[in-house]
């Protein structure tokens, strides 16, 4: 976008008799790309667009047209005109840059090369200096907000404990900016987000734990069907989850749910290893850390298991799934669903929530410190 306000390819442009302001003609656009080398040919740029369009980063400047076309049209940056959805996430992730940036450009600055255990860490900091310079700084009025400023950055993967064993503290604890944003990405990476595999069988249900590189005879993962039944769809072990299969029927009449059905041949012993209750995840000083997790489903689905109630956990997790990309694990209990509080709710709820909800599903989790 910088770039392209740099170029002057953004800018006000009169059509039928009205001014649009900020905007870029499609057509140019593509050329600029090809002529940048951000895209190969045409249709990879009309791709590279459209990506962008489904991010709700630009949008066509009278909103009539939904994909994006390779004509002379309008278009806008959602920066540009006040439209861009300013998340909650999206304004950590905006803080966080801001922070990195501002960090990274003054002399004697805080982040250094840092060794410990013998691993050396780029990008590091010491909780307690973090806490000071943002004091100093006037980003924060007291130390307080510091640390939780520090920990919505953690929470959202822009910076982590160096060892991933700690929350943020107002200590000599050693951290890192795990996210490098001065790193020069090129537009093309858009397209290798969650790229599909080749599945021989698609279930059509989004939350079934998908196929990998199917073989007769290894561990079943259990997918939801349409038509309220549950099916057996092998899989290859990728993971600790207890095979499934058995010699039972490989259909049960049931609910769908995310969860494996209440059949003795086919319910595996919960992955957590004694029950935990709210009270004892929210309590001051408990050994949890929430994290938040985007996942973009693809065109089988999510690929987790949530089970349970008050509170759900994370029951199994497809190794090649976006859920697992996106950083999700097995013991993870399910703290908000799409910006809603669901710590009180039991399986059945959640898994509505989640059908019923768009494609790009963020989750808040807790997860045990080690």
């Amino acid at each position: 976008r910088l770039r392209l306000h740099d170029g002057k390819l953004i800018k006000d442009r009169r059509y039928h008799l009205r001014t649009y302001p900020n905007c870029f003609v499609a057509k140019e656009l593509t050329d600029w790309l090809i002529d940048r080398k951000e895209a190969p040919d045409r249709e990879t740029g009309i791709r590279l667009m459209q990506k962008l369009m489904d991010h709700y980063i630009i949008h066509h400047v009278c909103d009539e047209h939904s994909d994006y076309k390779d004509a002379k049209l309008l278009y806008r940056f959602r920066k540009d005109d006040g439209t861009f959805p300013l998340s909650k996430d999206v304004k950590v992730f905006m803080r966080g840059q801001s922070l990195y940036e501002k960090l990274v450009s003054v002399e004697e600055s805080i982040l250094k090369v840092r060794e410990e255990n013998s691993v050396k860490y780029q990008r590091t900091f010491l909780g307690c200096e973090m806490i000071d310079w943002l004091v100093q700084e006037g980003e924060v009025e007291n130390r307080k907000e510091a640390v939780e400023l520090g920990r919505a950055l953690l929470e959202h993967g822009i910076i982590q404990h160096v060892s991933n064993r700690h929350h943020f503290f107002d200590s000599d604890m050693l951290y890192q900016f795990w996210l490098n944003f001065r790193r020069r990405r090129r537009l093309t990476e858009l397209l290798n987000e969650n790229s599909s595999r080749a599945l021989s069988e698609s279930p059509d249900s989004p939350f079934c734990l998908r196929k990998l590189n199917p073989d007769p005879g290894n561990t079943s993962f259990l997918s939801v069907q349409t038509n309220k039944e549950i099916k057996i769809v092998s899989a290859v072990r990728r993971s600790s989850i207890t095979s499934l299969a058995g010699n039972a029927n490989p259909y049960f009449s049931t609910t769908p749910t995310l969860v494996f059905p209440p059949v003795a041949e086919c319910n595996p012993k919960s992955v957590l290893k004694r029950p935990v209750t709210n009270e004892e995840l929210l309590s001051p000083g408990a050994p949890y850390i929430k994290k938040t997790l985007t996942i973009v489903g693809d065109a089988v689905g999510w690929g987790f298991v949530v089970r349970g109630g008050r509170p759900c956990h994370i029951q199994a997790v497809d190794p090649g799934g976006p859920a697992a990309a996106a950083g999700m694990k097995v013991c993870q209990f399910v703290f908000s669903v799409n910006g809603m509080y669901v710590l009180h709710l039991d399986y059945q709820t959640i898994s509505s929530l989640i059908m019923t909800g768009p494609r790009t599903l963020v989750m808040e989790v807790m997860e045990a410190i080690e």
